[in-house]
């Protein structure tokens, strides 16, 4: 027998509210009939509230679980490349090795943009951010290719999604090259996607640029690591202008314009900015200790995250991918990153730290910095990793039943009245 919760309100008879279950996590209390009975819920930022029904990804914040279809994200990120975790979101399986060939074939051709989007560039101002740029650029895409617009065309919908898993990170190369005044440089389809991108981020034409595979895989990792994380604030942005039957280029750029918050996207550079405001390992206990001061606002970045309660999946992965790449680098003499080795190991030795855990932020941040990318850039590369967990969940709803979404409000305004004539005001 189906569970139901009951509603008692002043007495009168309870209203019945059907149980759902999923294959994990809590039970799910279904409220949607309230609307027709008079009510409705009342919940900032939709906490406790399930907007939608996936069977994309899953999290457990207080166990730690990071599920991509299933699999665990350390798992993905050791033994498949981000464009097999991209065939995962999208079609539900890791591919074969023949549908590996044929995804990673089809997204390498996929990787050059319209010629005339380098004229598009030029009304950018040079200083402009490259997440204001990404979000223009990225939404005009959809008056570059009419051919795929046709959100209940399955066809097209796929196309959309390739071509924009392909074209992130030429386009995020792109907005990094046009801010330094270089000629920006078109993909190769020789390289893997990560290659690709650090080819495009740090080649020029004037020489030969050879990627570093230590780095390569770093970068692969870092987009793997980003690819999906259930219903936070860009992914629900994503759905809501879905629900309006929006073009799926709009529907990212309203995604990269999310995660562009700092609450958001802007963790890992947070990291940095702190590092920077610290200055010197001279300094550490001091801002140690104010952060544990209750009564200073000063919070060490990195540490803790709002959703996972016990540590980060992500975390343990990210470390031995920073380990990996300042040894290969040699960068030990960096007056910043010896600042984040020396946080890292009171985090790892000091109680009060242990208990909060460092998350994937603090050493996606310190990996970024370490390759020579800079900070304003750092969201840029999160957007182009969380593409294919956009496009997933974009995919998902509009192929699936959905409703336009429509969330409520509890006014607080003044009630009706009339306006009085202008002498009596």
């Amino acid at each position: 027998m189906a569970k139901k919760a009951l509603l008692s309100i002043d007495g009168q008879d309870p209203i019945e509210l059907p149980i759902l279950a999923g294959t994990e996590g809590p039970e799910v209390i279904d409220v949607s009939s309230l609307t027709g009975k008079g009510y409705f819920t009342f919940d900032p930022g939709f906490v406790s509230t399930a907007s939608c029904e996936s069977e994309i990804t899953y999290i457990d914040g207080n166990a730690g679980i990071l599920l991509h279809r299933g699999y665990p994200i350390d798992q993905l990120a050791e033994k498949a490349s981000f464009l097999e975790v991209c065939y995962l979101l999208l079609h539900g399986e890791l591919p074969n090795a023949t549908q590996k060939a044929d995804f990673d074939r089809t997204i390498t051709l996929h990787t050059m943009v319209h010629e005339q989007l380098r004229v598009f560039f030029n009304g950018f101002r040079r200083d402009a951010h490259p997440m204001a740029i990404m979000t223009g650029v990225v939404g005009a895409l959809s008056a570059f290719y009419h051919d795929s617009l046709d959100i209940n065309d399955a066809r097209h919908r796929e196309i959309s999604a390739h071509r924009l898993i392909a074209k992130m990170p030429t386009l995020a190369a792109m907005s990094y090259k046009y801010s330094l005044g270089q000629p920006f440089m078109y993909p190769r389809n020789d390289l893997s996607y990560a290659e690709n991108f650090l080819y495009m981020m740090f080649g020029n034409p004037a020489e030969d640029y050879e990627v570093n595979p230590v780095i390569a895989r770093a970068m692969d990792r870092i987009f793997t690591l980003h690819a999906d994380h259930e219903q936070n604030a860009s992914t629900s942005t994503v759905r809501l202008a879905g629900s309006t039957g929006a073009n799926p280029f709009a529907c990212i750029a309203s995604g990269i314009a999310a995660l562009w918050g700092p609450s958001h996207g802007g963790a890992n550079e947070a990291v940095l900015n702190m590092l920077d405001e610290i200055g010197d390992v001279s300094r550490v206990e001091e801002f140690v200790k104010k952060a544990k001061d209750k009564n200073d606002p000063f919070r060490l970045m990195g540490f803790g995250h709002r959703v996972y309660k016990n540590y980060d999946p992500r975390a343990k992965v990210m470390k031995e991918t920073c380990d990996e790449v300042l040894a290969e680098l040699g960068v030990g003499d960096d007056p910043q990153l010896k600042l984040a080795m020396e946080l890292e190991r009171i985090a790892l030795e000091d109680e009060y730290f242990v208990e909060k855990k460092l998350n994937v932020d603090f050493y996606s941040g310190i990996i970024l910095k370490a390759i020579g990318i800079p900070v304003n850039m750092f969201t840029v590369i999160f957007a182009t990793g969380r593409t294919p967990g956009w496009i997933a969940h974009w995919s998902e709803m509009i192929s699936g039943s959905y409703k336009i979404g429509r969330p409520r409000q509890l006014y607080l305004g003044k009630s009706a009245r009339d306006i009085k004539p202008l002498a009596e005001r």
